[in-house]
């Protein structure tokens, strides 16, 4: 399949890298702190699917979307579509936000500690 072909004008192994990198992230994040005793959040990786898990039972689901070429977000506060733009961030497909800094805000209200930030 070429570039053209696809959603995001992506390859579909340059999609897998982009993915893995941004769950990577995530879980390195979650690993410093539980590490610095900041916050005990738990997670659980099923192929491109990652679940978080935080102190109060509460959850946030990052799922790729490899049809779309789509990186997802479930949370209290709503389900969100992430696109990868020109410049590598992944943005919300309605509102335009940045993937990281809304799962940030979602953790932080979700977890009852402010300042989480991916």
């Amino acid at each position: 399949m070429s570039t053209l072909d696809t959603p995001s004008g992506l390859t579909d192994a340059q999609y897998d890298a982009a993915i893995q990198a941004a769950l990577a992230r995530i879980e390195r994040k979650v690993d410093t702190w539980l590490e610095d005793d900041v916050i005990d959040i738990d997670t659980a990786r099923t192929g491109s699917m990652l679940t978080l898990t935080l102190p109060n039972r509460s959850q946030l689901i990052i799922n790729a979307q490899p049809p779309l070429h789509e990186l997802w977000l479930a949370a209290r506060r709503g389900g969100f579509h992430f696109k990868l733009d020109a410049s590598g961030q992944w943005r919300d497909t309605r509102h335009g936000d940045e993937f990281f800094t809304l799962l940030s805000s979602c953790a932080s209200e979700q977890g009852g500690k402010s300042g989480l930030a991916f």
